[in-house]
């Protein structure tokens, strides 16, 4: 593991709740990684908050959402050189005991892409019924489009190696972007696997995914799998 270089990718909007513990938590338990946040035009003060402490951020002057904030530092990754990259939310629900066990696969050479999975063991948090009847339909639809079995496929908290780096970098969904990049990574040829993980309740602040956007998300998603598995057809 010393011989790679390790970054944590932390996207956060109006995080100003838990953006502090996170990194606080990085720097004190986990120094052997390094990390950046990407500060997704927030106006709670999160930017602010990060730049006062000295975290290392990269603030984004406006919002340009979840895919096109963990894209901005999948392409900081490719720019300084990391050989992998994990994904971690900023609102503390990710726990970063279980990098680790994110980057084991992809440093055994087993895996391109690692999704951390609360549903393999069923510990911790698991967030609401409806939700997971959503993501359990998601989880059928992007098994029938390419015959990979993914449990949680709206976890954020994931690794790539180099290769998937450079892929993300240019190519990542820019809305509701996690089922979606399984999608691409299965187009792409690539390795996806699953380890469990134990997610925690958000502390702090309010999501920002209300009932209606949950209705939007899954009909956006849904038609998202399915073109873009007619167009890998396509283009095979």
């Amino acid at each position: 593991m010393e011989e790679q270089k390790i970054l944590l990718i932390i996207p956060a909007y109006n995080e100003a709740d838990n953006i502090g513990r996170v990194v606080e938590n990085l720097i004190q338990n986990f120094p052997q990684y390094d990390y950046v946040v990407v500060n997704d035009g927030s106006s709670d003060g999160t930017g602010e908050l990060c730049m006062e402490k000295g975290y290392q951020v990269l603030n984004l002057p406006i919002n340009l959402g979840i895919g096109g904030a963990v894209q901005t530092g999948y392409r900081y990754a490719l720019k300084y050189g990391y050989d992998i990259a994990v994904q971690l939310d900023g609102d503390g629900q990710h726990d970063a005991a279980y990098v680790k066990k994110l980057i084991e696969p992809l440093l055994r050479g087993e895996a391109d892409v690692v999704v951390g999975s609360r549903f393999l063991r069923r510990e911790g948090f698991q967030s609401s019924r409806s939700r997971r009847a959503g993501i359990n339909i998601l989880s059928d639809l992007i098994w029938l489009c390419t015959g990979k079995r993914i449990r949680d496929v709206t976890s954020g908290f994931r690794a790539v190696n180099r290769r998937f780096i450079s892929i993300y970098a240019e190519d990542y969904p820019s809305d509701y972007p996690e089922p979606e990049a399984i999608i691409t990574a299965v187009m792409h040829r690539g390795r996806v696997a699953e380890v469990p993980v134990v997610m925690k309740e958000r502390e702090g602040g309010t999501s920002s995914i209300t009932f209606r956007k949950s209705v939007y998300y899954m009909i956006k998603v849904t038609l998202a799998i399915l073109v873009k598995r007619i167009s890998y057809g396509i283009r095979r």
